[in-house]
C-alpha cells in the first residue's frame, strides 16, 4: 500500500522473504531465515513507479526526490543508516519518507543540487532503521567527471571481493526497483559523462556493511555513514578492505585499479 502527498511518502508491506534470498543468492552468502541483515532493507519497501512517470534517464520526473530542473543528472553520493533493530521477516512495515534538506551550489562542472532524502521504518509502531540519502543533480550537459589515480592494494585482514559484470549489475537494478540507464545501457552511459556501466553506489554501501556484519561487528545500535568519493565504471572485481586502523575506523572500496570509490564509517549513536 502506498499513500502519496506532497510532502511525504508512506509505504506499507509484508517483509517477505524472496527477495532477501533473491540477495543473498546474488551476494553468494547464506538466506537470512528470520530477521533481515543490517542494510538489507534497500530491497524492500520500494517505489514502483508507472512507466509513464519515467523520464529519459530512468528515474521518475516528479515525487519525493523530484530532479529539481529538466536534464538534471542525478548521483547518489552517501548517506546514513541508524540501525536500532533487524526487521522481522514475515511481517508488515512501513516505511515513511521526506525530503529533510536542499540547497543548490555551483560546481566546477555547473549548477549543482544537493538533496537529503529521509526513510523511517517501523514494525508494530517501532522506528528501527532512520537511514538518510545524499543525493546531488549536476546540471544538463556538464561534462565527464575527473579521472583519479589508482593506489596499491593494501594487505587488509578483513576483506571483501565481489565480482561484478553486466549480468550482476542488471539484476541488482531489478531487486532494488532502480531503472537509472547508467547501471545497464550501455547507449546511455556517455550521455551521463561515463565510459562504461556504472556500479551501483548502494551496493557499494551494502557490502562495506556486509565486511562489518561478516568480520562480527553488529550494525544494530550503531549509525553506519558511507560516501561515494568516485564513479566506479566497466565489469570488474571490486574489493572491499578495512581502514589501516581495522574495522573500528571503517571500511572502504576499491575498484580493480587501485581507486578508492566509496569509504565508510561505523559509530555510536
Amino acid at each position: 500500500m502506498t499513500d502519496r502527498t506532497a510532502e511525504s511518502v508512506t509505504l506499507t508491506e509484508v517483509i517477505a522473504p524472496q527477495p532477501a534470498e533473491s540477495l543473498a543468492n546474488l551476494l553468494e552468502t547464506d538466506i537470512p531465515t528470520e530477521t533481515l541483515p543490517p542494510l538489507w532493507h534497500w530491497i524492500h519497501l520500494l517505489e514502483r513507479r508507472r512507466q509513464s512517470d519515467l523520464g529519459p534517464d530512468g528515474h521518475a520526473t516528479s515525487g519525493i526526490p523530484a530532479p529539481p530542473g529538466p536534464g538534471r543528472r542525478r548521483m547518489f553520493a552517501g548517506g546514513r543508516v541508524t540501525t536500532h533493530g533487524l526487521l522481522r521477516l514475515g511481517e508488515a512495515a512501513t516505511r515513511v519518507t521526506r525530503v529533510v534538506a536542499s540547497k543548490q551550489k555551483q560546481g566546477s562542472t555547473g549548477p549543482l543540487t544537493f538533496v537529503t532524502v529521509r526513510h523511517e521504518i517501523s514494525q508494530s509502531g517501532e522506528v528501527l532503521i532512520v537511514d538518510e540519502n545524499d543525493i546531488v543533480y549536476r546540471g544538463a550537459g556538464s561534462g565527464s567527471l575527473p579521472e583519479r589515480e589508482g593506489e596499491e592494494m593494501p594487505e587488509r585482514e578483513a576483506r571483501l571481493d565481489l565480482a561484478v559484470d553486466e549480468v550482476f549489475l542488471f539484476r541488482f537494478s531489478a531487486l532494488t526497483y532502480n531503472a537509472h540507464r547508467i547501471h545497464y545501457d550501455h547507449n546511455w552511459v556517455r550521455e551521463e559523462g561515463y565510459d562504461d556501466l556504472v556500479v551501483h553506489g548502494p551496493l557499494q554501501a551494502l557490502m562495506m556493511g556486509e565486511l562489518q556484519r561478516r568480520a562480527g561487528a553488529g550494525l544494530v545500535g550503531r549509525t553506519f555513514s558511507y560516501r561515494l568519493v568516485a564513479p566506479m565504471v566497466g565489469p570488474q572485481t571490486l574489493t572491499v578492505v578495512a581502514e589501516e586502523g581495522g574495522l573500528s575506523g571503517g571500511a572502504q572500496v576499491r575498484d580493480a585499479r587501485g581507486v578508492v570509490t566509496a569509504i565508510s564509517t561505523l559509530t555510536d549513536r
